[in-house]
């Protein structure tokens, strides 16, 4: 089967590690692929919704849901204000921020760090090899 391309990977590896996990995409067809994925990979524990981010996390907090661990992809804009104080709401122990956008990112982990988390770890990946684009993960803890 022909996927186009790594729809839900993220949230399909780390569901080896978790007991739930939900992703959330704001493309219809790249939710469709996601499920395919998960299918193909056998991997049960995961639920996928064509929802934005940011109103899904307002509607867990306000529902006072838990999760553990947030991983976040967002768009070159970075998160928005809605989706991080969900976020700081939602407190989880730790969240994983991946972004091709260190000026959005830096932002946003500001505002995290003002609100409880601490930088963990940071690591830059090369993966624009010739331009200045690189994308990098930071983990924030509690």
């Amino acid at each position: 089967d022909e996927i186009s391309g790594p729809v839900g990977t993220i949230g399909i590896v780390a569901a080896d590690k978790a007991k739930n996990v939900i992703g959330t995409e704001l493309n219809k067809d790249a939710v469709k692929d996601a499920v395919v994925n998960a299918k193909l990979n056998d991997t049960k524990n995961i639920r996928f919704f064509a929802l934005d981010a940011g109103e899904f996390m307002q509607k867990l907090a306000s529902d006072n849901e838990h999760i553990d661990v947030l991983f976040t992809d967002p768009p070159r804009a970075g998160c928005s204000r809605e989706f991080l104080d969900a976020a700081i709401a939602l407190s989880p122990s730790k969240i994983v921020y991946i972004s091709c956008n260190i000026e959005t990112q830096v932002r946003d982990v500001y505002h995290l760090t003002k609100h409880g988390y601490k930088v963990k770890a940071c690591r830059p990946f090369d993966m624009f090899p010739h331009t200045k684009h690189i994308e990098n993960i930071i983990l924030l803890t509690k």
